[in-house]
């Protein structure tokens, strides 16, 4: 059995062990996580009043734009499965749209339950190689260019919030040009090497930048439902792209405390390129984070009852994904 294939089956033993050394195992990571969190928030809250962010979340001017922040989150999650099922049909496996969405949210919601840096992924990887009898090394590397491509997405994102931040000091050109040269190279990798993973690689891409666009509009609308509305947008767009970075590092329960503790950074000792209220900058991660938890919930019922993932659909084939 591969690495990856391992990868695959810890992840499902992490949601049922099987043995008292995993489940030991498993709560120590998971005080693990909680230590590192709790670390990093306390170090946050000493550099901003964790008063003046509390008030932020308990009383907004505006509540209605909670629920259009939560109406974009789920928007970008429905959009990021819709992405990744491009890449599983670049191989031959045409998953129905509405089981492949039932998996995304399940695996969202183990993504901030589990302790591990393997998380719902691994466990999506894990059934669908046991439904289908798909390669779990294929499907590893679906998963990792559906990443990749949320990254190029950022990137993109970046270089135009770069353009809008005066206290930038750097002619556009460079970005844009390192930026071009480097989708260039990754697109002539992809396909010299990986090229069973391009047949809808622009497609796939395209819903990249629109996941993105979506969970920056979630954020506009968190600081447009802030009593001090704050005009100056990119800087918090951009700090916030960045901070996405932080919770790639499965080091916190959850990615809690990560991206309070990236703003938190880029406010106190970056202030010239990142001129940003701190306290504004932890409520926005505070919140997101919030929300992206309450549209996660929704798969915490196949979680519980993963059978139940084909419920009302029609029996159909998904296709055999390619042996080359």
């Amino acid at each position: 059995m591969t690495t990856i294939e391992d990868a695959a089956e810890e992840a499902a033993a992490e949601i049922k062990p099987k043995t008292i050394k995993q489940q030991i195992w498993n709560i120590t990571k998971i005080v693990l996580k909680i230590g590192v969190t709790t670390a990093l928030l306390i170090w946050v809250f000493s550099k901003v009043d964790f008063k003046s962010v509390k008030d932020r979340l308990l009383h907004p001017q505006y509540w209605w734009m909670y629920v259009a922040a939560i109406l974009c989150m789920f928007l970008s999650m429905v959009v990021s499965a819709w992405r990744l099922l491009s890449f599983f049909k670049s191989l031959g496996l045409n998953l129905n749209p509405r089981y492949n969405l039932r998996l995304y949210f399940m695996g969202m919601f183990y993504n901030f339950l589990l302790p591990g840096g393997i998380g719902g992924d691994g466990y999506k990887m894990y059934l669908i190689n046991k439904t289908y009898k798909a390669p779990v090394k294929k499907l590893f590397w679906c998963v990792m260019f559906d990443r990749l491509s949320g990254l190029w997405a950022i990137g993109f994102i970046t270089v135009i919030l770069i353009a809008l931040i005066p206290s930038i000091n750097i002619n556009i050109i460079i970005p844009a040009a390192i930026f071009s040269i480097g989708s260039v190279i990754y697109y002539l990798v992809a396909r010299k090497f990986f090229r069973d993973y391009t047949k809808y690689f622009f497609q796939a891409h395209a819903k990249a930048l629109l996941l993105q666009a979506l969970q920056i509009l979630a954020i506009i609308c968190l600081i447009i439902g802030q009593p001090d509305i704050n005009l100056n947008f990119p800087p918090y767009l951009l700090a916030f792209l960045i901070s996405g970075f932080a919770i790639l590092i499965p080091v916190t329960a959850g990615g809690a405390g990560a991206r309070e503790g990236f703003f938190t950074l880029l406010a106190t000792k970056f202030p010239v390129i990142f001129p940003i209220n701190p306290t504004l900058g932890v409520f926005l991660a505070s919140a997101f984070y919030l929300i992206s938890l309450v549209v996660a919930t929704l798969g915490i019922y196949y979680a519980i009852f993963p059978g139940r993932l084909h419920n009302g659909l029609t029996a159909e084939n998904p296709g055999k994904i390619k042996s080359s």
